[in-house]
Formats: C-alpha cells, structure tokens, sequence
C-alpha cells in the first residue's frame, strides 16, 4: 500500500476522517472530479445524495481500477457538495457506506469537504475529486 493515513497526536480525531495521508508510492495520479454519472453519462439518483455518493465512489473506483489502482491508494479526496449544511452529513456517510459494501472495501474518508453554491448541471448534489500514489 503506498498510502498510510493518521490522526497525529495533539490534532482531533474525528471518525470520518484523517489529518494525514504519507504517499510513499511513484506514481502520483490525479482524478478529475467524479459526478453521478454512469457509463452512459446518465445521472444516478437525482434528488438522492446518498445515492449520488455512492456513484461518485464507484466512478472513483473505475477510474483507479483503469490505471492500475485501488482505494488502497487514495491519497485525499475533495468533496463538493450543493448547498451543504451538517444535516446531510448522514446521506453522504450513507453514500459511502454503499458504496464501499459494493466495492467490498472501507472506502477513504473525505480529506476535504466543501460546500459550494452548483456544480457543472443542477441535477448533480456532489462532485469527488480524489488524488491517488500508485507503487509503479
């Protein structure tokens, strides 16, 4: 695994996410921000963030898979979420969950979680964009 994650003592911990990610790979890898689209180009649960979630993670996971990676290797995610207030915290936890029993994996917490006014259409409620460390 190229990615170690932590919570340093003397900095908070809190359990959805880490306040350090070491990248000991050598690859760097950078995913442009992953909306709820199928393979299509279809949106995915429109009206659901939940469901948006957890397409963005499966969307993730193809595009690692496509170089050679995993979730193993993220380094930090950037989560963009429309008009977000703490009250969504449990659908985007929910969409994560989801995803990873999908997956069958503990997906990476979000680094960052942004709240931000629209995104590229407005039936998208979230974007994730993830940097990842491959080992070759």
């Amino acid at each position: 695994m190229a990615i170690t994650l932590v919570n340093p003592d003397g900095l908070p911990k809190i359990d959805v996410y880490r306040q350090v990610s070491i990248a000991s790979g050598t690859k760097l890898v950078f995913l442009a921000g992953q909306v709820s689209w199928d393979a299509q180009g279809v949106t995915v649960g429109e009206g659901d963030l939940a469901a948006q979630v957890e397409q963005c993670y499966l969307n993730i996971a193809t595009a690692l898979a496509g170089v050679g990676g995993s979730f193993d290797d993220v380094a930090k995610l950037t989560v963009y979420v429309v008009d977000w207030t703490p009250d969504k915290m449990p659908a985007l936890l929910e969409g994560i969950s989801r995803a990873g029993a999908k997956l069958g994996v503990t997906p990476v917490p979000p680094a960052t979680l942004l709240g931000v006014a629209a995104l590229d259409i407005p039936e998208h409620l979230v974007e994730i964009e993830a940097t990842a460390m491959l080992s070759a």
